[in-house]
């Protein structure tokens, strides 16, 4: 019972964003939270505009995806800084999504040596142009598996990957969005703790 009301949370998304104008003295006790370790940070990766993702495209041809753009690297680099400044501990490697846009996003935010590629998070993408209802169920349902382990204490998991679509799993997220999951372990589910944004992260680091 308790695994199917964790299915129908993810598929209604009824978890409220924070809002992006949150004064950061009110994400204080969160980025302490962050500190402690045991929870995952999902992350969408960086502003992708260059080129665009070709029907069929190539997981190892980066000319027939969507790319970061000079400001989505930047956003990247930026928010490893804020990771690191705000002395959040990350257990390495983080898993990226195999698209270029997202490993691109791990690797300039945590170190190319500290990545690692995890294939189930393309099916997320797929997600948006996916219409069969069983289908999404059925990825939202692995989603919920994967991220409901516990994860190491002291530290927390970071996956870079992509949005979902509104009203399903964790909904929209903007690029470097980062949605704060609590896992709740094996087949109990999971708990959104908090989001945070790009912009949220610099502030909160005293990133220009």
């Amino acid at each position: 019972m308790y695994r199917w009301f964790t299915l129908l949370h993810c598929l209604l998304l009824l978890t409220i964003p924070l809002p992006v104008s949150q004064p950061s003295e009110d994400l204080v006790p969160l980025i302490d939270d962050l500190r402690k370790g045991g929870f995952i940070l999902y992350v969408r990766h960086g502003e992708a505009t260059v080129g665009e993702d070709q029907p069929g495209l190539n997981l190892t041809d980066c000319s027939t995806q969507r790319n970061l753009s000079v400001k989505g690297k930047e956003q990247a680099k930026k928010y490893g800084e804020a990771i690191r400044k705000l002395n959040i501990p990350v257990s390495l490697p983080v898993e990226s999504s195999p698209l270029c846009r997202t490993v691109q996003t791990a690797e300039i935010a945590f170190g190319t040596p500290n990545v690692t590629v995890n294939p189930f998070w393309l099916k997320i993408y797929e997600l948006s142009e996916n219409t069969n209802t069983a289908d999404t169920q059925n990825i939202v349902q692995t989603f919920t598996r994967q991220v409901e382990r516990l994860t190491p204490n002291q530290a927390n998991k970071v996956i870079v990957a992509h949005s979902f679509p509104p009203g399903v799993g964790l909904g929209e997220i903007p690029s470097m969005g980062t949605v704060i999951v609590k896992p709740l372990g094996n087949d109990k589910g999971y708990e959104i703790i908090g989001r945070l944004t790009l912009e949220d992260l610099l502030r909160l680091a005293q990133i220009d």
